[in-house]
Formats: C-alpha cells, structure tokens, sequence
C-alpha cells in the first residue's frame, strides 16, 4: 500500500508543477489555490507513504523522481517542450533509479 500511496503522491507532485506557472507569481487566486491545494495532497500522500514503512531516503527520491518524470512529458505533451536525445536519456536514467530504488527496497 506505501508503494501505491508513494506513486500517487508523484503523479500529485507533476501535476502540482504544471500548476504553478499559471498563478502569475502567485497573483491570481485560483490558480494559487490549487497550486497549494495540489502541494499539500501531493506532500500528504508522501507522508502516508513513508508512515507506512518505507524509509525517508527512498521515499522523497522516488517521490521526486516520479514527480520530475512527469513534469518534464506533461511539458513535452501539453506545452510542446522540446525532446532531444539528451533529455531522454535524462528521463531513462531517473526511470532507471525509481526501478532500482523499488527493487531493492523493503516491503511495507
């Protein structure tokens, strides 16, 4: 269960970065609010993951990693980034290390 609460608190946080650009540094109220709304869920769901068991270390980094995964496809997908082979390879080596991390993890 920690691991299904950890993954759903890193597919919050990607969300919660795409929503931050559209508050205008904070000035538009809505926006704003569901920035913080999606940071605090995102930092709540975290907080049910690592109460469950899995250990601080691997937890924010697998939490990040997911996080920084999705940011960067919801950025190529919906704001049309640019791809090139080295961001790629950027995304495949932090896929590579969240594998790693939940390989070699303890069960919960």
């Amino acid at each position: 269960m920690s691991w299904l609460l950890l993954v759903a608190a890193g597919l919050v946080e990607a969300a919660w970065s795409q929503s931050i650009k559209p508050t205008a540094g904070f000035t538009r109220p809505l926006p704003t609010l569901l920035c913080f709304a999606l940071g605090t869920v995102a930092v709540y769901l975290l907080s049910l993951a690592m109460k469950g068991g899995l250990p601080v270390g691997t937890a924010y980094a697998v939490f990040t990693g997911i996080g920084a995964v999705g940011a960067i496809t919801l950025g190529i997908v919906v704001h049309k980034d640019p791809v090139s082979a080295g961001r790629l390879l950027a995304l495949a080596l932090i896929i590579g290390g969240v594998a790693l991390a939940r390989a070699t993890s303890p069960e919960d």
